[in-house]
């Protein structure tokens, strides 16, 4: 299947399917790096994780495994986004811990908490949050409802 991009969840639980909900021509790529049908035109993937500890150790190693160079020129890494494990401010072992792990890849967003999807199904159709416009912006994606 094509996808404009690929949301690459690197643990149980990050986000990558609410993600690809929210913006067209996206879609979840699992655990898996999203191997391209064609040689030559490599995915455009964005890495997701959680900011808590383990999921911050998931997301370096997925980094390393793209910078190694092992996956060629399948991949083309936009960058990483992080989700809030819980709202508020991280503490600053895991703030210190994401700066060192976002180094590691091209750009990165921080996605903002969102208390309603805790309680509820997301819904495509609500306004998104401005840390997700800004994201969505960035990788020149359009949101899966275009206000008018």
């Amino acid at each position: 299947s094509t996808a404009t991009l690929w949301w690459l969840g690197v643990h149980g639980g990050a986000g990558e399917t609410s993600l690809s909900l929210l913006a067209v021509g996206t879609q979840a790529a699992g655990h898996a790096w999203p191997m391209p049908n064609m040689p030559g035109i490599p995915s455009r993937v964005v890495l997701v994780a959680r900011t808590h500890y383990a999921g911050l150790m998931a997301a370096q190693q997925a980094a390393r495994e793209w910078a190694s160079g092992s996956l060629g020129d399948a991949i083309r890494l936009d960058g990483l986004v992080l989700v809030p494990d819980q709202p508020g401010r991280l503490p600053k072992p895991l703030r210190q811990l994401a700066q060192v792990v976002a180094g590691g890849v091209p750009r990165n967003w921080t996605a903002p908490w969102m208390d309603s999807w805790r309680f509820s199904p997301i819904d495509p159709s609500a306004e998104l949050p401005r840390g997700l416009r800004a994201m969505f912006s960035d990788l020149s994606l359009l949101p899966s409802v275009t206000r008018t």
